[in-house]
């Protein structure tokens, strides 16, 4: 396997078909290199960290990725708009990346993984001793969610520091990032901030809440509701 790097973008390239299987691997090939504005990257040269590994099809990848970050606490009126945000993205097929991590984010990921479109998730912690969900398994087997870490085994719990580091690499490998909410003063209004110094195209949904975004300079996305309580509901369910 190697690796390639275009645009901040990180594209894998098929040189061993067999080493494509659903199977975890040692990305052996992949360093970590400082894009700017505090995000990383991967390129090809000497392995740091030499763990990086992932289960599903690294092919995933090559999509143009949208990434989804979210607070831990978000306003009563974003909750709403995340879910038929969560939702238009599943029946557009929007590739999607992120570390699903906080409330709303997994309930992003569930809604997400009722569809068809490719998923990267990207824990804050090893994988290579993680049991995998079995709504997981499934998409895994068919070929629309990869779960990728650069965490080595021996970290088997989410932390504060490494979910700030995962979050700079979900970043890192999006094209685009949706902001759903970032509390003031928070980590993730720290990182939209790097972003929005960077160029890299940001996104945020319309509140009040999300001033502090959109004087970032994020662009509001206004995102159709479900036409009917019932659509609604059924996505909750």
């Amino acid at each position: 396997m190697s690796w390639n790097v275009s645009n901040r973008r990180l594209r894998a390239v098929e040189t061993v078909g067999e080493r494509l299987g659903r199977g975890l691997y040692d990305v052996s090939e992949v360093a970590w290199v400082d894009a700017g504005v505090g995000m990383m990257v991967m390129e090809v040269g000497p392995p740091l960290p030499p763990d990086t590994t992932y289960r599903g099809d690294v092919r995933l990848l090559e999509q143009p990725l949208t990434a989804l970050l979210c607070s831990n606490r978000c306003p009563g009126d974003i909750i709403l708009k995340i879910y038929d945000l969560a939702r238009a993205m599943r029946d557009d097929a929007t590739a999607t990346i992120g570390g699903f991590q906080t409330p709303m984010e997994k309930e992003c990921l569930r809604l997400l993984l009722r569809g068809k479109q490719a998923v990267v998730v990207c824990p804050a912690r090893g994988i290579e001793r993680m049991r995998i969900p079995r709504d997981w398994r499934t998409a895994i087997d068919e070929n629309r969610l990869l779960v990728l870490s650069p965490f080595p085994s021996a970290i088997r719990r989410p932390t504060i520091k490494m979910a700030y580091r995962r979050n700079d690499l979900v970043a890192a490998l999006a094209n685009r990032v949706f902001v759903t909410h970032a509390a003031r003063g928070g980590k993730t209004e720290a990182l939209a901030c790097r972003l929005a110094a960077s160029g890299k195209p940001l996104l945020t949904l319309d509140s009040p809440a999300n001033a502090n975004l959109v004087g970032l300079g994020a662009e509001v996305v206004e995102v159709p509701a479900p036409p009917s309580l019932t659509e609604r509901l059924a996505d909750w369910a």
